[in-house]
């Protein structure tokens, strides 16, 4: 096989959304992304720490859905390895030229081997960075994108494509014969994109991580004081895999976003994989919290490199959310409470 192009980190995202003025309501009023560029057809954003053109596209159409998750890549020489690489695996591939996505510069696209619409670049337009200019502060404060999270119906294909690709697997969800999530990193924090099992592919998150909890909490009061508390999903709370105190929300078109922080440091080699067992209620919430159903069973429909809605796959091993904890998982912690 040829050398895999050294990925540096998940970098963007674009969403086809369906009403492009309260997407931009939602991300940039209540969320505080920034917007850099702007037309008919698109909102170009990022946060206040991103200095590289963009870090999430809002695309009109008429249906939503994931169109593309995005890579940066260390060289432009990784483009070329990209290309033979993906090549060898027999993926559809395809060589961009510089300026089809606004900002970008040349880059390869991809349908990987789960169905996800990938793409990688070097070349980036730069735009100032935005860390202290505290007058320009609102919402939850966003200080950049920090992964994706897909549904799969095969993990296991999942940890072996993104492994050969280099990324480092920080945590799972397993039992002795299933394994039923995986999250893997190529920057030094717990991951840039995570694989959750079920009917797929679909995207079922993309994250922002944000400095301190209290820009979790601050988004949800704003959004309950506003009447739009039907935009929170799920949360606050704190994650047993990856320790982070995050919230889910809902954008205007059911896309899902994730804003979290403290989670952990992952980059020295020997860093050991976290193994997660199923039947512990903790792994999902930390305090035991029960995971709403909407949480394990909606994504965002995902395309092909032609525009086109994949096929759903449906998943032949079991569902984490048909796991039944029983007397060893949340039942035990409930009884040790009232000894």
């Amino acid at each position: 096989m040829p050398t895999p192009p050294d990925i540096l980190r998940a970098a963007s995202a674009e969403l086809v959304v369906t009403d492009l003025e309260r997407s931009r309501w939602f991300y940039t009023e209540t969320l505080g992304l920034v917007v850099t560029a702007a037309d008919d057809d698109a909102l170009y954003l990022r946060g206040m720490e991103e200095y590289t053109h963009h870090s999430l596209v809002l695309r009109r159409g008429e249906q939503p859905a994931l169109a593309r998750l995005s890579y940066r890549v260390r060289t432009p020489a990784d483009l070329d390895a990209a290309e033979a690489y993906f090549g060898a695996l027999g993926l559809p591939t395809r060589r961009v030229p510089a300026g089809t996505t606004l900002g970008i510069g040349e880059a390869v696209r991809v349908l990987d081997p789960l169905g996800f619409p990938m793409e990688l670049f070097h070349d980036v337009t730069h735009v100032p960075r935005l860390t202290q200019r505290y007058d320009l502060y609102h919402g939850v404060e966003p200080a950049r994108l920090d992964h994706f999270n897909v549904m799969t119906p095969d993990i296991a294909a999942g940890h072996r494509f993104y492994s050969d690709l280099g990324f480092r697997c920080s945590e799972t969800i397993e039992d002795e014969s299933t394994l039923y999530a995986a999250w893997l990193a190529r920057k030094s924090t717990v991951h840039d994109i995570a694989l959750t099992g079920g009917a797929g592919p679909r995207l079922h998150h993309i994250a922002f991580f944000t400095p301190e909890a209290r820009n979790v909490l601050h988004l949800c009061d704003v959004l309950g004081s506003l009447g739009n508390q039907a935009h929170i999903e799920r949360g606050p709370g704190r994650h047993g895999v990856s320790n982070a105190f995050y919230v889910y929300l809902r954008d205007p078109d059911g896309h899902r976003v994730e804003i979290y922080t403290t989670d952990y440091y992952t980059g020295d080699p020997d860093n050991p994989t976290l193994r997660w067992d199923v039947r512990d209620e903790r792994r999902r919430d930390f305090w035991g919290h029960a995971v709403v159903e909407s949480w394990y069973r909606e994504a965002s429909t995902v395309l092909d490199l032609d525009g086109r809605p994949q096929q759903l796959l449906e998943r032949a091993e079991p569902h984490e959310i048909d796991v039944v904890v029983g007397a060893d998982g949340f039942t035990a912690a409930r009884e040790s409470l009232r000894q």
